[in-house]
């Protein structure tokens, strides 16, 4: 089998972090979501992988060059626009051959892995398996209908009406048949090849496409809660190491991650909560939920349930940070010039709460 990770778009939902930066590079407990998605197809035994890249293409490859740190090779696979996920496999064709393939969206984190999944699909006869979830807000995803077998009615991309709460969660499994799919479909409404179309023709026509309903957890990364929220599960599951600086003074639980090169000064981190490299901390408290990227300083502040990216200082602020999703090269800090006032300086739709 081979991989086609999924890592163009412009990430909108999270502006203005991705006004200069890949969504797909983010990192969730220090570790970018797309690097986790490639390490999940990696440990499912597959070593070709093709990334489809769009406006951020440089930065992507730039990140994840070759694939050898993760012992598989990369081939990247430019589309020159958002034009749907079907029309990502479309243009992939040339890539995957007659292979069965996984596709894997690029800013997905899922429980478990994939391994099992791949597994099974492998040595099936299906022509397609899909991962579908429970989820509050069917609306907003392709919605998968079943029968009281639990065989694929219908499919629906972000229906008004939906008829399940089933969505179909980033993950899909196909072989060869997928391109008759692609080529037979038609745009949406909203001028995308959608994947549920190509899906739903695979039916119609006769293929077996086998609906696999996951009950861990599963998030899309799209918006600053979703990247909270994936930050704080997968905090709960790394396993916790100390490779850094802990002084005496300092209270660090069995909980929290201290990356090489970190320092902590008389400070209290609790954890789950991970401290990246070169990051230092002096006088300041880490609360649970918490990733501090590589290369930061945090001093004389408090800071909890939240993600700060590389090279921000935070400094001497008086009131304690939390659930916040702060960008790189950010710098909070105290001024002491009277009269107080604030002095901001913010990209477009920026969000900032005061007391």
């Amino acid at each position: 089998m081979k991989g086609l990770v999924l890592s163009g778009g412009k990430g909108t939902r999270l502006y203005p972090l991705t006004f200069t930066s890949a969504k797909q590079l983010i990192p969730v407990a220090n570790k970018p979501v797309l690097f986790r998605v490639i390490e999940a197809i990696r440990d499912a035994d597959i070593t070709e992988i093709g990334v489809v890249v769009g406006d951020t293409a440089d930065e992507i490859k730039a990140a994840v060059q070759n694939g050898s740190r993760w012992g598989v090779n990369i081939t990247y696979i430019h589309q020159e626009a958002p034009l749907g996920l079907a029309h990502a496999v479309k243009i992939s064709e040339d890539f995957l051959g007659d292979d069965r393939f996984v596709m894997f969206l690029g800013d997905n984190v899922i429980q478990g892995g994939i391994s099992p999944l791949i597994k099974q699909f492998a040595s099936s006869e299906w022509n397609s398996q899909i991962v579908l979830t429970e989820v509050s807000q069917p609306q907003q995803y392709g919605v998968a209908e079943l029968d009281d077998r639990g065989r694929i009615v219908h499919l629906v991309e972000k229906p008004k009406v939906p008829p399940s709460n089933l969505a179909l969660v980033g993950i899909y499994m196909f072989d060869q048949h997928i391109f008759e799919a692609v080529h037979a479909i038609k745009p949406s409404w909203r001028g995308e090849l959608e994947i549920t179309d190509a899906i739903q023709w695979l039916v119609e026509n006769g293929y077996e496409v086998y609906p696999y309903v996951h009950r861990g957890w599963w998030i899309d990364t799209g918006r600053p809660g979703d990247m909270l929220d994936a930050n704080s599960r997968v905090l709960e599951e790394i396993v916790p190491y100390v490779e850094g600086y802990v002084d005496r003074d300092s209270e660090v639980d069995c909980r929290v991650t201290v990356e090489k090169g970190a320092e902590i000064i008389n400070s209290v981190v609790r954890g789950p909560a991970i401290i990246g490299e070169n990051t230092r901390l002096v006088n300041s408290y880490v609360g649970p939920f918490t990733s501090v990227y590589h290369n930061c300083v945090i001093q004389d502040s408090e800071i909890e349930h939240s993600i700060v990216l590389e090279h921000s200082v935070i400094d001497s602020l008086p009131s304690r940070v939390q659930d916040s999703l702060i960008g790189r090269h950010v710098v909070l800090r105290r001024s002491p010039i009277r009269p107080k006032a604030l002095k901001l300086t913010l990209a477009d739709y920026s969000q900032v709460g005061l007391l």
